[in-house]
């Protein structure tokens, strides 16, 4: 487990690509804010959390299976990383910040991607629009 990294995933740069290529500039796991967001859009008031589902226990997904063995280690240590989560987007959306929360397999499959990469693009300006 302590070879999984928590940067620099698949997923992440898929999502800074797609930004850079449409013209938004970000700064990437900024220790600055709670929870060390993936993406931080500044000019857009918008932070980005890519989660991987099995780590951040995504409902209903497949990828979010906990294995067999050590079943209440796992079944705890996936409730904090929730809760630690759902506190960490209150504080973001306190201070005025905008959260979208991006899930691994909405961003494994190429279809599916390119749906959830335009609604991605979509929120940032909308929220850019209503705010700025």
């Amino acid at each position: 487990m302590s070879k999984i990294s928590g940067k620099e995933t698949k997923p992440e740069i898929l999502v800074r690509k797609f930004l850079f290529a449409n013209g938004f500039r970000y700064r990437k796991n900024d220790k600055r804010y709670p929870g060390k967001p993936d993406i931080v859009l500044p000019k857009y008031r918008t932070i980005v959390f890519i989660n991987g589902c099995f780590w951040h226990g995504h409902q209903n997904c497949k990828k979010a299976l906990l294995p067999e063995s050590n079943i209440e280690f796992w079944e705890k240590k996936i409730l904090q990383n929730i809760k630690r989560d759902k506190n960490n987007y209150k504080v973001l959306e306190s201070l005025g910040w905008n959260v979208i929360v991006l899930w691994q397999c909405k961003l494994s499959n190429v279809k599916i991607a390119d749906k959830t990469l335009r609604k991605l693009k979509i929120d940032i300006e909308s929220n850019y629009e209503s705010n700025g």
